[in-house]
């Protein structure tokens, strides 16, 4: 599965149409082709799309507002002008999202975080005060006759009750400004009530608009991995599932696992010899990481697989993923094997070193022992370099300190930050 975020194109039409009639359910009007036409030609980098395997199916509408010359307040059709969108400004200082949709096929991969964190980055780099959007309220007809809307956003808030919509902004830092009525007068789920949200962006300066095409903020989140026993496969992806759950619901960029941090499923080869069992071991390897390549996509997050075992051509392999957020896998074998996984696995070591291309710049992988050699993150600096990755394994003091004070001289020489990850218990 290749995902792709990108911007939308006058010749995508076609696809965003099938994707809108099956999101929409008849349910309402689907953007005419004028309408889009006109929203790429007056700001073609608000109009985003999500792109899989060749297909639009998934989509984000935008323009700008002056906040000093139009009300945000206003009606849905007011702000879109009835489909002209002639309140959109070049010089404004609001991103207002005028439509999200999904196609219901695709709808568990989580497209719309993806979405609305490219809109997020768009404004960022836009340098734009905040994001505005009316959003609907499609539960609120079942209590209606019980609270009014402000006691039912507030219930929602406290996951008392549950909105399809409004529940899903709040989990994105949306918060809501007001209550809107009459916003969409044919929305009778919502009772023609909205809620006007609102994301601040807080690099936002005022005196100077800017525009970079690189992330400036990257945020990692490192796993210190409990190694104990698991019941079953499920209850391993379990635990990995909550912390990439977790770590991403903090907007996290990458999230890396420790060295052989799958261990434990060893258990059932106890009584085998030492290679064995690795070998063992070794064929969950590429189970495990489909289900991890599906939790990079799911939740938008690129994932370092921490390391496992990798048979190939009857040769053992401790070897590192990349698992990126768009689909793609990269991989690293590790080139300076330990004296005790020769001795006891006959694994044997890897043979190239290079740097991966990410949407937050070029990265490199090394694993564990490696990191205290100079020469390989030497390589890697060479070839652009602004992040090295290394998930460890350790069972002594002093072989975490080594690791540690060796990723930190690595830092120093190359320029470049350096994150480690390692188990507990």
């Amino acid at each position: 599965m290749d995902i792709q975020v990108r911007n939308l194109t006058k010749k995508d039409y076609v696809d965003l149409k099938r994707s809108m009639e099956q999101a929409y359910d008849g349910a309402g009007e689907t953007w005419s082709k004028e309408n889009i036409q006109d929203l790429i030609d007056i700001f073609p980098e608000g109009q985003l799309c999500v792109e899989i395997d060749g297909h639009v199916v998934a989509c984000a509408l935008s323009i700008i507002l002056n906040s000093k010359k139009n009300n945000i307040y206003d009606s849905y059709y007011e702000i879109i002008d009835d489909g002209k969108f002639t309140k959109h400004s070049d010089d404004g200082d609001t991103l207002y999202g005028i439509e999200v949709f999904v196609h219901p096929a695709h709808r568990a991969l989580r497209l719309g975080r993806r979405l609305y964190d490219a809109r997020k980055e768009l404004c960022e780099q836009m340098n734009l005060k905040c994001i505005v959007a009316g959003g609907r309220i499609p539960n609120y007809h079942n209590y209606a006759d019980k609270m009014s809307p402000r006691v039912y956003i507030e219930k929602v808030k406290r996951k008392e009750i549950y909105d399809p919509t409004l529940t899903f902004q709040l989990s994105n830092d949306f918060h809501v400004k007001k209550i809107l009525k009459h916003y969409l007068p044919e929305d009778a789920e919502s009772m023609e009530f909205a809620t006007l949200l609102e994301w601040n962006n807080i690099y936002y300066e005022s005196e100077t608009r800017s525009i970079s095409t690189t992330k400036q903020t990257i945020r990692l989140g490192l796993v210190q991995w409990q190694m104990r026993l698991f019941d079953n496969l499920e209850a391993f992806y379990d635990q990995i599932e909550f912390f990439v759950d977790t770590v991403s619901d903090y907007g996290t960029d990458f999230i890396m696992f420790p060295e052989f941090f799958n261990t434990p499923l060893m258990s059932p080869y106890n009584d085998l010899p030492e290679r064995l069992a690795m070998e063992r071991l070794a064929q969950h390897t590429s189970e495990i990481i489909d289900r991890i390549q599906q939790f990079a996509v799911s939740y938008n997050v690129n994932i370092i697989a921490g390391s496992m075992p990798l048979m190939e051509n009857k040769k053992l392999y401790n070897v590192s993923y990349l698992c990126h957020r768009n689909g793609k896998l990269d991989e690293f074998k590790k080139i300076h094997i330990t004296p005790n996984e020769f001795k006891y696995y006959g694994m044997v070591g890897g043979s190239e070193v290079k740097v991966f291309d990410t949407d937050c710049g070029k990265v490199g992988l090394l694993i564990c022992y490696d990191v205290e050699f100079p020469e390989l993150s030497r390589i890697l600096a060479d070839q652009g370099m602004q992040i090295l990755f290394v998930p460890f394994m350790t069972d002594t003091q002093n072989g975490y300190i080594r690791v540690r004070t060796c990723a930190q001289a690595r830092a120093l020489e190359n320029e470049c930050y350096v994150a480690i990850a390692g188990s507990v218990g």
